[in-house]
């Protein structure tokens, strides 16, 4: 299936032919073993790119019922929660708590900024937490969490790790074998969705719990859920020919054969190429008089928020860029209309990114707007190669 246009918001991405001809396969009985093979298969591919030692859950449902998935299986009313947000969908774990009576704490901060070790410190010192959220890439900001000053905080004061990966995993790192400090201090959840870094079309939320968070849930002994209840999906995952609730199977063979692309392309490859593809987009967009919401070193490797030069109307541009085949996403809360949101992950590639960074000037210059094209390529190749060595 030819792709026509240029996705390029923070999800969904764009898919490959091999994904699209997976998908496209015959459907076969959700219990049959020919499928049964291809979820394991699925399953197991999933544990290797988080190499968790833990259990995978991959279920029909949206990156926000992986991040209900992870709440409700860790975390019991009455029990304290920390979010840590840097934007729009680190604020989601406070309803999602809410909802569950769970006690809810809050650190967020300003939009295109990280919040500070110090506070996060300051917060945890003294108190009783369960958990805390982290959101690894915020899809409205573009801003991304510093696992490695984190985790160490977190872990000193004996909470979980919660990981939201939605826009991360797949391309920034989510080991959940790595020691942060104490040989016990790892990440414990990483959430995510099918639809972003890995490439594959939304439905499906995947879910990763280490053997720390499958002890947590151990002793709630009962959650107050029921699709969301991961020992109902326990079975299912160990054995896929039996049965709890239908899963997608043509999902699954997409997934299969995303995850396939992802392994085989190898993690640390992967890594690179999404953090030069993010400092190279940057880059490139400052010659047009476009500023990075984000802080350079705070900015994620898989989307950038950026912020409009004076006299560009969003709609217009967005409108116009769309026109010429590339597609990107408006900015979210109160930043809309100011900005736009360009993704920059999964199975996009340099060229898409040249091209697409070709237009945007065209459009700007179709809207009045001065826009140096020849100096934006420039800065795109030279920050992409240096980051690539």
């Amino acid at each position: 299936m030819p792709n026509k246009e240029m996705l390029l918001v923070p999800g969904p991405t764009p898919v490959v032919d091999s994904i699209y001809e997976a998908m496209a396969k015959e459907t076969w009985g959700h219990t049959d073993p020919r499928f049964a093979h291809i979820f394991k298969r699925a399953i197991e591919s999933t544990k290797e790119m988080l190499k968790t030692d833990g259990d995978v859950f991959i279920v029909a449902g949206s990156g926000t019922l992986a991040m209900e998935m992870a709440l409700v299986n860790t975390v019991a009313a009455g029990e304290k929660l920390l979010v840590i947000s840097h934007g729009y969908f680190g604020d989601r774990f406070i309803k999602l708590g809410q909802a569950y009576g769970i006690d809810i704490d809050v650190l967020q901060s300003e939009w295109g900024k990280q919040v500070s070790p110090e506070a996060v410190e300051k917060k945890l010192a003294g108190a009783n937490y369960k958990a805390v959220t982290i959101t690894h890439a915020d899809t409205s900001t573009g801003v991304a969490a510093d696992l490695d000053t984190l985790l160490p905080i977190i872990k000193k004061h004996g909470a979980l790790v919660i990981l939201d990966g939605v826009c991360a995993t797949g391309a920034m790192e989510e080991d959940m074998s790595k020691s942060y400090g104490g040989p016990d201090d790892k990440i414990d959840v990483v959430l995510t969705g099918s639809q972003k870094a890995i490439g594959v079309p939304p439905g499906l939320a995947i879910v990763a719990f280490n053997q720390s968070a499958l002890a947590a849930r151990e002793k709630l002994a009962k959650v107050p859920a029921y699709y969301c209840d991961i020992y109902n999906w326990l079975p299912i995952m160990a054995d896929p020919t039996k049965y709890f609730a239908t899963p997608p199977v043509n999902m699954i063979y997409g997934y299969a054969e995303g995850i396939r692309l992802v392994l085989e392309e190898g993690m640390e490859k992967r890594y690179a190429r999404h953090k030069a593809y993010g400092k190279a987009v940057r880059a490139a967009l400052t010659a047009y008089g476009m500023k990075p919401l984000a802080e350079e070193k705070a900015a994620a490797a898989t989307l950038s928020c950026i912020l409009y030069p004076d006299g560009i109307k969003d709609s217009e541009f967005r409108s116009k860029l769309a026109s010429k085949g590339v597609v990107v996403a408006g900015a979210l809360a109160y930043l809309s209309g100011k900005a736009f949101r360009i993704g920059h992950m999964g199975n996009t590639t340099k060229d898409m990114l040249e091209e697409a960074i070709k237009l945007i000037g065209e459009t700007l210059i179709d809207l009045g707007h001065p826009a140096n094209i020849e100096k934006a390529l420039t800065l795109f190749a030279e920050h992409f190669s240096t980051s690539v060595r």
